[in-house]
């Protein structure tokens, strides 16, 4: 956590934040590109992120997407909340349709396998996810669907 973390959880609870995520993204995207990766808006937050590389189910062609990330068992825990949003992000039926995919961790990129944790097991894992980001429990509150959440494991 850095200084900045109290900020970003207090900005990331507000209702209208989903409106501005196209933004944040992009902005996230080109950052990451001209810093080699180095360097995230997430990172400026204090909070830990990775960059997810996916095959397009449809189109076959890589897409990034910056995602906070809370490390758990030797990989990544990540969650499709879309800020609560009423649709899951495009991303999580792109992993769903991949069986592996490309991490940028701090700077170091690597190949990982992935599953989708439900049950008991995705319930101690989001226990764990809420005390980085106590925000997801504001985007169940939101939305109607149960946030996916999937484990990311170096291959």
């Amino acid at each position: 956590m850095g200084l900045l973390t109290p900020i970003a959880i207090r900005l990331g609870s507000q209702p209208w934040m989903p409106r501005l995520l196209p933004q944040i993204t992009w902005t996230d995207t080109r950052l990451q590109r001209l810093s080699g990766g180095r360097v995230s808006i997430l990172d400026l937050a204090g909070l830990p992120n990775l960059m997810l590389t996916v095959d397009g189910r449809k189109s076959g062609l890589p897409r990034s997407t910056p995602l906070m990330c809370v490390p758990w068992r030797g990989g990544w825990l990540i969650a499709g909340s879309n800020f609560g949003g009423p649709r899951p992000p495009v991303w999580t039926a792109n992993l769903r349709a991949a069986r592996t995919v490309e991490v940028r961790y701090r700077g170091r990129p690597s190949t990982a396998t992935w599953r989708e944790l439900d049950g008991a097991e995705r319930e101690r894992a989001w226990g764990h996810m809420v005390t980085v980001w106590p925000n997801y429990e504001k985007y169940v509150e939101w939305t109607d669907r149960v946030i996916p959440v999937f484990h990311l494991m170096p291959a």
